[in-house]
């Protein structure tokens, strides 16, 4: 069974994304921000991070930056989830380590595929 940690400021979408992993038999942690989401992920062993890129205090994009700069995390695959559709936000979370990238809204069909392709 695979560990996924959540990211969003929104308690909607963690639950939404959380229901859509748990059904297909994922285990799943959230947290409500990058702080928190980096002292969860330095603790526990994750086999995926699915980020929000806008949130308060810490960005998506800096929580991944950090998360890669630590060699206990660095591996971890992350998905940015966001309204940001642009290219060039895309682009931009490529080279700070995103593998993929989900633009919301999304279906429970995109969500699943997405997270599959990602971890193998």
């Amino acid at each position: 069974m695979k560990n996924v940690l959540v990211v969003d400021d929104l308690k909607a979408q963690l639950n939404l994304i959380s229901g859509y992993l748990t059904e297909e038999g994922f285990t799943v942690t959230t947290a409500e921000n990058g702080n928190e989401a980096l002292a969860k992920a330095s603790s526990q062993t994750f086999d995926l991070v699915i980020t929000d890129l806008v949130m308060p205090e810490m960005s998506g994009l800096e929580f991944c930056r950090k998360l890669k700069k630590n060699p206990e995390t660095a591996e971890i695959p992350v998905i940015a989830c966001t309204t940001k559709d642009r290219d060039m936000d895309k682009k931009w979370a490529k080279k700070q380590g995103v593998v993929a990238y989900l633009v919301k809204p999304f279906t429970r069909e995109e969500m699943i595929a997405t997270v599959k392709n990602s971890v193998g």
